[in-house]
C-alpha cells in the first residue's frame, strides 16, 4: 500500500518515541517536588523506558553516559496529578430503567479521541477514576486510566497485579438518586434498596462457595450480583458521592454493615463530622470549588475541609468531577486548600500520592521514586502559585502535552469547544489520509 506523507511521519514519529524510550531522558537542574521525601532544590531525574530510573541532587545523582540531557533550570518537577473523580471521555453509564446497575461497565461508553482527555493532559493529569454519573444509588463500575496518547480504550487501561481492568464502582446518595418510582423517593428508601442488593449478594456468593466448582450446583450467571461480589470480596473499591453529613454517615453504616472498602466522593459537609469519618478509616477525595453553589446539599460545603480533615488525621485526595471543574485548572484545588488553612505537603499529597493510594496504585505512581512509572509534569513555577502553567506532562516516560507545540497549547487554553473530538492527538501529529 503507498505511503503518504503523513504515513512517513507516523513512521518517523513512532521512531523517534521509540528511541526516546530506549534511551535514558535526565531531566537537570530542575526543583523537583517528589512527594516521597523532602524538596530537591537542584535536582535530576532520570527516566528510562518508562521508568524512573533515578532522582536526587545534582551533586549526587550520576546522567547515565549516553543520556539525553533537558536543561529544567528555573522549572519545577513533580509527579503527574491524580483524578480520583472524573467525567472525561463523554462517559456515559446507567439508564432510567432501574436505579440500581452495578453490571454497567463505563469501559463500553468512553470516547478516548474526546478532547476532554488532551485537556486534562494539559492539566497534569496523568491517571483518572472516569466515573458514570450520580444520579443512581449504583450507577456502574468506574475505570482506572494512565491518560496516555492512544486510539483505544485498550492503550489507557491499567490492570493489577492479577491481569484485571482496574477500577472501582460508583454509588451515590442524597437528591441525585431521588425521583419518580422504580427510583426511590426518600432517603431512608435508599439506604433500603442498596442494604437489599448487598443482602442478595452474599447470598449469590454463598450459593457459588456451596456449589464447590460443580457447575450443576452453580447459580445462574448474574452480571450485577457479579459485580457486587467483587466489592464484598474487596476486590472493587466503592466510590461513594455523597454530601450532607447525614448522607455521609449512612454511606459508613452501609460500608461498615458489609465490610466493603470506600473512598467517600465529594463530602462537602465533612467539617461537620471530621471526627466521625476519622474514626471510620476511610478517606476522603474532595471537589475544591471557587464559586460554590448548585446542589441544596451542598449549600453547605467549605474550602476549610482539606484543613479540618487534615487535622482529623482523615488521608485527603482531590478530585476535578469534569466538567464541574476544569481538568485544566486541577492544580488550584490544593492552592485553595492551602489558602483556607490545608498544609502544603498535604494538600500535594493530595494531588497526587493521596489520590494513588485511593486507587491502590501506590506503588506504582504518585511519587517519583526510583522504580516507578514514569508519570510527571513540568511546571514554569509553584504549583500553588496562580502564574504556573503546566508546560509538560509525561505518562511513563512519553510526553503527551507540550505547551510550546501550537496544537497542545490550544487544549491549554481555549473555551469549552476550542479542540474536534473527532481527531486522534499524537504529539501534536495529524494522520493524513491515504
Amino acid at each position: 500500500m503507498r505511503c503518504t506523507i503523513g504515513c512517513l511521519a507516523f513512521v518517523v514519529l513512532w521512531r523517534s518515541l521509540s528511541l526516546a524510550q530506549d534511551t535514558p531522558q535526565a531531566y537537570v537542574g530542575a526543583r523537583i517536588i517528589p512527594m516521597s521525601g523532602a524538596e530537591i532544590p537542584d535536582g535530576v531525574l532520570v527516566v528510562h523506558q518508562g521508568k524512573i530510573a533515578a532522582i536526587g541532587p545534582a551533586r549526587s545523582t550520576s546522567v547515565p553516559a549516553g543520556a539525553q540531557q533537558h536543561d529544567a533550570k528555573g522549572k519545577v518537577i513533580m509527579p503527574g496529578l491524580v483524578d480520583t473523580h472524573s467525567h472525561i471521555g463523554g462517559v456515559e453509564g446507567a439508564d432510567s430503567t432501574a436505579p440500581i446497575q452495578p453490571d454497567v461497565r463505563v469501559l463500553d461508553s468512553i470516547n478516548v479521541r474526546s478532547p476532554g482527555i488532551q485537556k486534562a493532559q494539559a492539566g497534569g493529569i496523568t491517571t483518572a477514576n472516569v466515573m458514570p454519573g450520580s444520579g443512581h444509588l449504583l450507577s456502574g463500575q468506574t475505570l482506572y486510566l494512565k491518560l496516555r496518547d492512544g486510539g483505544t480504550i485498550d492503550d489507557l487501561l491499567i490492570r493489577n497485579g492479577q491481569g484485571k481492568i482496574a477500577g472501582g464502582l460508583k454509588m451515590a446518595n442524597g437528591t441525585n438518586s431521588r425521583r419518580a418510582p422504580p427510583f426511590p423517593g426518600t432517603r431512608a428508601k435508599s439506604a433500603a434498596l442498596v442494604r437489599e442488593q448487598y443482602v442478595k449478594a452474599q447470598e449469590y456468593r454463598e450459593k457459588i462457595r456451596r456449589a464447590n466448582g460443580d457447575r450443576e450446583k452453580m447459580p445462574e450467571r448474574d452480571l450485577r450480583m457479579e459485580a457486587l461480589v467483587e466489592v464484598l470480596e474487596g476486590k472493587r473499591t466503592v466510590h461513594h458521592h455523597t454530601h450532607r453529613h447525614d448522607d455521609v454517615l449512612t454511606a459508613i453504616r452501609l460500608a461498615k454493615e458489609f465490610g466493603f472498602r470506600m473512598v467517600l466522593q465529594h463530602v462537602s459537609e465533612a467539617w461537620k463530622i471530621a471526627p466521625e469519618i476519622a474514626a471510620s478509616g476511610f478517606p476522603v477525595s474532595l471537589i475544591v470549588l471557587d464559586s460554590p453553589g448548585g446542589k441544596l446539599e451542598a449549600m453547605d460545603v467549605s474550602n476549610r475541609n482539606g484543613a479540618v480533615l487534615e487535622k482529623a488525621g482523615v488521608l485527603v485526595g482531590f478530585h476535578t468531577d469534569d466538567s464541574v471543574t476544569d481538568s485544566r485548572h486541577f492544580l488550584r484545588s490544593a492552592a485553595f486548600a492551602v489558602r483556607d488553612g490545608m498544609s502544603r505537603e498535604k494538600a500535594l499529597e493530595a494531588l497526587t500520592i493521596s489520590g494513588a493510594k485511593m486507587l491502590e496504585l501506590q506503588d506504582r505512581i504518585g511519587s517519583l521514586e526510583a522504580g516507578k512509572e514514569a508519570d510527571f509534569i513540568l511546571l514554569s513555577g509553584d504549583p500553588l502559585s496562580v502564574y504556573t502553567k503546566v508546560l509538560e506532562t509525561y505518562v511513563e516516560g512519553k510526553k503527551v502535552f507540550d505547551r510550546s507545540d501550537p496544537k497542545d497549547l490550544l487544549f491549554a487554553t481555549g473555551g469549552y469547544g476550542a479542540s474536534r473530538g473527532d481527531e486522534l492527538h499524537l504529539d501534536g501529529f495529524d494522520e493524513e489520509e491515504d
